[in-house]
């Protein structure tokens, strides 16, 4: 069955970027948007999408608690923040780059899951955003790509642990995507033609090709999906 109720929406990461798209992107289904980051521009993004804003650092273990105490239930979580925090080889990348990266993308996601996961009503969703780079290495991005590995192995154990409570947990694995993350290498033409070289369909996804996916997998039409990790890359793993 298929519903058009409005439902409660938390979205980490909704300051800017991807995560905002998302979050918008619920907003405009009519659905109450709990919009999560860290930054202080969070709170105009709630206010502009009607909802509310959370301030929130997903990797501290005491604020995510804290913050799933105090929170009031959500039907969709989507776990979106992220960072790269530099790039290097495996060889040169700092341990404060690679520290960074794991405590937001792993840590974090983990955390989230784990407070607000489990208090979910049967029949709602958590959709979490990895990367086509937990499968196909590119060099200089190691230790960000792992981070993702990690993040596809925990949609597949918390959609394990979690069925039993009726609520599907998915992920979206995008290739590169226009947003603030991106924007240093997008913004040279001779990088952003190189990477683009590597798509099939010849370019990066916009905000608007991944915030759908995102939609969908938390809709009641993805309803016996779970454990998926759908990747939105434009044929790139093809090659």
């Amino acid at each position: 069955m298929i519903t058009t109720t409005p439902r409660r929406v938390l979205v980490t990461g909704a300051a800017s970027g991807l995560g905002r798209g998302i979050a918008a992107a619920f907003a405009a289904r009519g659905d109450h948007v709990v919009a999560a980051d860290i930054s202080d521009d969070v709170r105009d993004v709630a206010d502009e999408l009607a909802g509310t804003a959370l301030q929130l650092d997903i990797s501290n273990p005491d604020a995510v608690r804290s913050a799933a105490d105090d929170d009031a239930g959500i039907d969709i979580l989507v776990n979106n923040a992220g960072v790269v925090g530099g790039g290097g080889s495996l060889a040169d990348v700092s341990i404060d780059v690679f520290d960074a990266a794991w405590r937001v993308n792993v840590l974090g996601t983990f955390l989230m899951l784990r407070e607000f996961g489990y208090r979910i009503a049967p029949g709602g969703a958590i959709v979490n955003i990895s990367s086509i780079g937990a499968r196909q290495p590119t060099a200089g991005l190691g230790h960000y790509e792992a981070t993702k590995a990690a993040v596809d192995a925990l949609t597949r154990t918390a959609a394990l642990e979690l069925a039993e409570n009726r609520v599907r947990v998915n992920a979206v694995a995008p290739g590169p995507v226009m947003t603030p993350l991106t924007a240093g290498f997008t913004a040279d033409p001779d990088a952003r033609r190189a990477w683009e070289s590597r798509i099939p369909l010849g370019r990066i996804a916009e905000v608007d090709d991944i915030a759908p996916l995102v939609m969908f997998l938390a809709s009641d039409e993805a309803g016996h999906l779970t454990g998926v990790s759908l990747s939105a890359d434009g044929g790139q793993l093809l090659v």
